[in-house]
């Protein structure tokens, strides 16, 4: 895809939250939802300094939690995006959930308003689980929710987190398999992982917290790629599975090195060659765009090798792995000149496969995915 290109795909980041989970390090606030009427006047401000309207294939809310926004305050967000990047026939509109926000009358409104996809924060369909990753759901609120969206005829994605302290292999098979038994159209599946800032990393820090081991975090990966292909899901990205032709537009467009725009505070967008991105605190980033200047906090211009690195990286991540032709005529660069030591020494590694015409991960380098991209970049 061309990242020069007149973004298609548009991605609006609302950062608020009823509490922040102890594993999260994400640009959210919790508790702060008496910015909410400024959060708005900012989006629409931030709107108004980029051209359109402009018509979009894929639209995404995400968060923090986009459901956290009273009804009225989501519409019109909505109404506000759906005027400056209208949806082209056949788009994709995606809103992130937090299944204990959403009443049927909600999930109605968005059908109304023409969301097509509703990609809810699970992490996991046993309640002491959910409990100890500090979540304000119980599963009962994931069923619930599931069923509403398929009632209004809005398709269902479901994140679970698996290597949760002192979680066991059947635990984690027992969520896969509710998961599949709920019937959604979409499942990613996510290493519980310790970020430096959360409450989680200090309590790890000073013992109240172990760390899952590295082969029981392989065993349960496997048995996610195990039991949600025997369910029918296609493994298509590193963390990804999907019913067949039901796989995230949005973020292929990332993964393809498309050009996309994005709002809100911490939102990172890619438009031109030009990688920009807004400041992370929402107060600052409120107090920039209301007083009539830039949200940006970090510019970053690609020249043409950064952009082919980018794009082997994340080309790499989809099963479907990167096909020589292909990246060449896109990118101007053979595979072999600009990668072709760390791509033999990942081979001979067992960590990818190279038949001379496609290069992709093997299993075990799924397993070991995030070791192989410094060396591509």
């Amino acid at each position: 895809m061309d990242p020069f290109a007149t973004p298609r795909s548009a991605y609006v980041h609302v950062p608020f939250c009823a509490h922040r989970c102890g594993y999260c390090n994400f640009a959210v606030v919790a508790g702060r939802d008496h910015l909410v009427g400024d959060y708005l006047r900012a989006i629409e401000a931030e709107l108004a300094l980029r051209p359109g309207p402009c018509e979009v294939d894929t639209l995404y809310f995400g968060g923090g939690t986009p459901t956290r926004l009273p009804l009225p305050d989501f519409v019109r967000l909505s109404e506000m995006l759906l005027a400056a990047r209208p949806l082209a026939a056949g788009a994709e509109w995606t809103v992130e959930a937090n299944p204990a926000d959403l009443g049927d009358a909600y999930v109605a409104r968005m059908a109304e308003l023409g969301v097509t996809r509703l990609s809810l924060g699970a992490q996991s369909l046993r309640d002491a689980k959910l409990r100890l990753l500090e979540r304000d759901h119980a599963a009962g609120d994931i069923a619930r929710t599931v069923a509403s969206a398929k009632q209004h005829g809005i398709r269902v994605a479901l994140d679970l987190i698996f290597a949760a302290p002192g979680e066991t292999l059947d635990q984690w098979r027992a969520d896969l398999d509710a998961l599949a038994a709920l019937g959604p159209d979409h499942a990613s599946t996510y290493g519980l992982t310790f970020e430096r800032g959360t409450s989680f990393w200090s309590r790890r820090m000073h013992g109240g917290l172990e760390e899952l081991g590295d082969e029981p975090q392989r065993a349960m990966y496997e048995l996610a790629i195990e039991r949600l292909t025997a369910a029918g899901f296609e493994h298509y990205e590193v963390s990804n599975f999907a019913l067949p032709g039901r796989r995230s537009r949005h973020n292929q467009v990332y993964w393809s090195g498309g050009a996309f725009d994005a709002l809100g505070p911490g939102a990172a967008r890619y438009t031109q060659g030009v990688r920009e991105t807004n400041h992370r605190s929402t107060t600052t980033y409120l107090k920039r765009v209301l007083g009539g200047r830039s949200p940006v906090a970090e510019r970053e211009t690609l020249d043409a090798e950064a952009r082919a690195r980018e794009r082997l990286v994340f080309g790499l991540r989809r099963i479907e792995g990167v096909e020589r032709a292909a990246f060449a005529a896109d990118t101007g660069f053979g595979l072999d000149g600009l990668a072709g030591a760390a791509i033999e020494k990942f081979v001979a590694l067992g960590m990818l496969s190279d038949d001379g015409e496609r290069v992709r991960l093997t299993r075990d380098g799924l397993l070991v995915s995030d070791a192989i991209w410094p060396e591509l970049l």
